[in-house]
């Protein structure tokens, strides 16, 4: 056995759960063009037999495929769970980091859903933002994101728009009443850099103009910093260790912040959702932006896994983001730790699939490509 601590449930509390029943989802997932309305998960149980799942995982080995190249934001987060996460699973298996990047994480997500096999060895890590995609009818996804079974999310993203001050903007509403635009950065249709600029154009009426085509956030923060550009929308977690020199020199600001709550660090920031004048709007910043930013860093294993080998990797996962040496690891690599269970992660999947249509009707229409 390797190094560290088997976590066992108290013996009352299996008992407690040996009355749970269990539902394993067919196979395959009806087509995705046409997705039916979305159902009710089948629950989690709780580790009934632990010593079971020990005795299967014990010498084998558990792959992470992340959908992004290595050193990349996806990457380093799944690096650090990896390092710290066999002690919490029973068995204590050997854990490695695979990258298959291509399609932006795509390729993973279609690979985890339909070419590995439900046994409780292979976790993916992709962007959240495919599940609006399937939502909305994009091509080219294979999986549907409602039979997936997530193990939870590191931290969610909070989206917010930055610009140098050289910009002359302030807060959206400057960017609401100005005559001339905000020329934000953007990488490609479908990301986190270009669809909240798109939505927010719609919902509050910001009058900007979007430049994609940039290679990432690096890339836009150099163009803003040039000159080039006036800035960027995409996740304060992010933006406030990139471009922290700017922040604290007074060279950047944020001018407005597409959150659920005002951030505790941002509390005189304007919210997207403070000014959305309909109710209309404010669902269509909630569906485009809000809830996708919860999930946008799913951790999700196939959905015919076993359910108590489920059960043990979503206790594993939610347990190893207290561990005090990835917590360290963390510390270190500027990573905000702020957990979000796996059945959190599906209720608001099934949300985003219980959208109002005319609310999809729009989104398609902003996001989907023409």
């Amino acid at each position: 056995m390797r190094g560290g601590v088997v976590c066992s449930l108290p013996v009352l509390a299996v008992v407690a759960i040996l009355g749970l029943a269990c539902q394993i989802v067919p196979a395959r997932a009806p087509a995705v063009d046409a997705p039916p309305a979305a159902a009710p998960a089948p629950p989690t149980p709780r580790l009934a037999d632990e010593q079971a799942v020990a005795s299967f995982y014990r010498g084998k080995t558990v792959r992470f495929i992340v959908g992004f190249p290595a050193g990349g934001g996806f990457d380093t987060y799944t690096r650090a769970i990896a390092r710290h996460i066999s002690k919490y699973i029973p068995g204590n298996p050997t854990v490695i980091v695979e990258n298959m990047p291509g399609a932006g994480s795509l390729i993973a997500a279609n690979y985890v859903y339909a070419a590995t096999r439900p046994d409780g060895l292979t976790i993916g890590n992709w962007i959240g933002g495919l599940i609006l995609q399937q939502v909305l009818g994009a091509q080219g996804i294979e999986f549907d994101a409602r039979r997936y079974r997530f193990l939870g999310v590191p931290v969610p993203d909070n989206v917010v728009c930055a610009v140098r001050k050289e910009s002359g903007f302030r807060s959206f509403s400057d960017a609401i009443n100005s005559p001339q635009p905000l020329i934000l950065g953007g990488s490609a249709p479908g990301s986190s850099t270009d669809d909240p600029p798109k939505v927010l154009a719609a919902a509050i009426g910001l009058n900007l103009k979007l430049v994609s085509g940039y290679g990432g956030t690096a890339p836009i923060r150099q163009a803003a910093d040039a000159g080039e550009i006036h800035g960027g929308c995409w996740a304060w977690e992010s933006i406030k260790v990139t471009w922290k020199a700017g922040l604290e020199a007074g060279d950047v600001i944020v001018i407005g912040q597409v959150t659920e709550r005002k951030l505790p660090d941002l509390p005189n920031v304007e919210s997207a959702l403070d000014l959305a004048k309909t109710d209309e709007a404010r669902q269509l910043i909630r569906s485009g932006i809000i809830v996708p930013s919860r999930i946008t860093r799913p951790y999700a294993v196939h959905p015919d896994t076993p359910p108590e080998r489920l059960a043990a990797l979503r206790q594993a996962f939610m347990a190893v983001l207290k561990d005090p040496g990835l917590l360290e690891d963390a510390q270190k690599a500027s990573l905000d730790i702020d957990p979000v269970p796996g059945e959190e992660v599906e209720q608001l999947v099934r949300e985003l699939f219980e959208t109002p249509e005319h609310i999809k009707a729009q989104l398609r229409a902003l996001l989907l490509p023409s």
